[in-house]
């Protein structure tokens, strides 16, 4: 248990039996008595997020997670599988689990698992990926680059704005942050 004083800005907490990643923490203080902590989190398994307020006087419990490097092998009925690459042992995780990994990843492909008591929670993705445009509208005389853009469908399905000059089976790389076209890869 911490107190609610020290919590910070990516600290895992459990709250209500589920796990929480804090995004945002704010010190309020009060003409008397104790402060409050306005706070926003996201919840690691749903990926909703919630505001919590706490007494400065409270206390939470902090999750222990831990991290493994991983291959991506094969989905199968909305269960995905996975091989840590040093013991070669297998995990499975759900689709809820999985969350918008879904749109960055292919199959052998390596990524971190999040692990909360040795069970995935969730897959933490490297910043950015490479990914190849599968259907886009050719690129027109008089385009230009400073135009908007035109939509894309990447291999996984991952659909994003790209400069008109991108062709059909290119690679590019995207930001798993913002889900947005960075460059040619």
């Amino acid at each position: 248990m911490i107190e609610v004083g020290k919590i910070r800005k990516g600290m895992p907490l459990i709250i209500e039996e589920e796990i929480y990643i804090v995004t945002e923490a704010n010190k309020h203080s009060m003409g008397r008595g104790d402060g409050i902590i306005r706070t926003r989190m996201k919840n690691l398994k749903t990926g909703l997020v919630r505001q919590f307020t706490f007494q400065a006087s409270e206390k939470v419990e902090e999750a222990a997670l831990s991290f493994r490097h991983v291959q991506y092998l094969y989905s199968e009925d909305e269960l995905f599988h996975f091989m840590d690459l040093e013991t070669y042992e297998q995990y499975t995780i759900g689709v809820d689990e999985m969350g918008d990994a879904l749109d960055y990843i292919k199959e052998n492909e390596e990524v971190d698992l999040q692990f909360h008591e040795d069970r995935p929670i969730g897959v933490i993705l490297p910043n950015t990926v490479v990914l190849k445009v599968t259907n886009t509208a050719p690129a027109y005389k008089g385009d230009t680059v400073s135009g908007s853009g035109k939509p894309a469908v990447l291999e996984t399905g991952l659909k994003v704005s790209v400069p008109f000059f991108v062709e059909n089976g290119e690679l590019i790389r995207v930001d798993t942050r913002t889900g947005e076209y960075i460059e040619r890869a």
